[in-house]
């Protein structure tokens, strides 16, 4: 049995004086744990190479990180935006559009549902305090600090099995306006869109939660996420 290739969209960060290209260790153990091949691919990547990228993978998760640049949506940037990082967003933006040029499944979390959202045509709240309401954060990776509803029916509940979650939280921003061809598929108790998927057959889902840090939690419902994308490489191979 052949094992999927899973990319990891990284990031470019300057640790002990030196730069670094990589991700946090949580996805790699997520997508390890869910008998898949994790493969990390670094945003100093540019141009032609990143289509290149995709050769040999199977499917690619879109990890969280810092805010995605509001020019691209055509927003003015708001006091409160935190770090945005334009060599990453251009390299996420190439990797989506290649992805689904070749309808490799994917999986986005937290500034991936986000960047995702802007990628087809939405929107951002850029500073949820500021702009709408606060939000529940975590204080540790592993916090459960808020619940989820989820769609019945949708992709995400037939995933999880469950059309009511518990979630850790770790950002101030969220979608605002919808992008075309998306359907919201979880939300907060606060009205926040938690979960997207396509309107069409494309195997892709976007979690506003990190549920790869629940990796070595026995149980947690958040690994059968990353089970369904390893299985989802098969169908898309076929």
């Amino acid at each position: 049995m052949t094992v999927p290739r899973i990319g990891i969209s990284g990031r470019l960060a300057v640790v002990e004086g030196a730069e670094r290209t990589g991700v946090n260790a949580a996805y790699v153990r997520a997508v390890t744990q869910a008998g898949a091949a994790p493969v990390i691919l670094s945003p100093l990547v540019e141009g032609p190479q990143v289509a290149a990228l995709l050769d040999g993978l199977d499917a690619l998760v879109l990890s969280g990180g810092a805010d995605v640049a509001p020019s691209h949506y055509g927003a003015t940037p708001h006091p409160a935006l935190g770090t945005i990082e334009p060599e990453r967003d251009r390299f996420e933006f190439a990797l989506l559009a290649e992805a689904r040029a070749r309808t490799l499944p994917v999986l986005a979390i937290c500034r991936g549902l986000q960047l995702a959202n802007v990628a087809f045509g939405g929107t951002l709240w850029q500073d949820l305090p500021s702009e709408r309401a606060p939000h529940p954060q975590s204080v540790r990776r592993q916090d459960r600090v808020h619940d989820v509803r989820i769609a019945p029916g949708s992709r995400l509940a037939q995933v999880l099995g469950r059309t009511s979650h518990p979630v850790n939280s770790f950002h101030h921003q969220a979608i605002r306006d919808l992008a075309p061809g998306l359907r919201p598929t979880a939300h907060s108790h606060d009205g926040l869109v938690e979960g997207i998927e396509t309107m069409d057959d494309w195997w892709f889902l976007g979690v506003q939660w990190h549920p790869e840090e629940f990796w070595q939690e026995a149980g947690a419902a958040d690994q059968l996420l990353f089970v369904a994308l390893a299985a989802a490489c098969g169908v898309a191979r076929a």
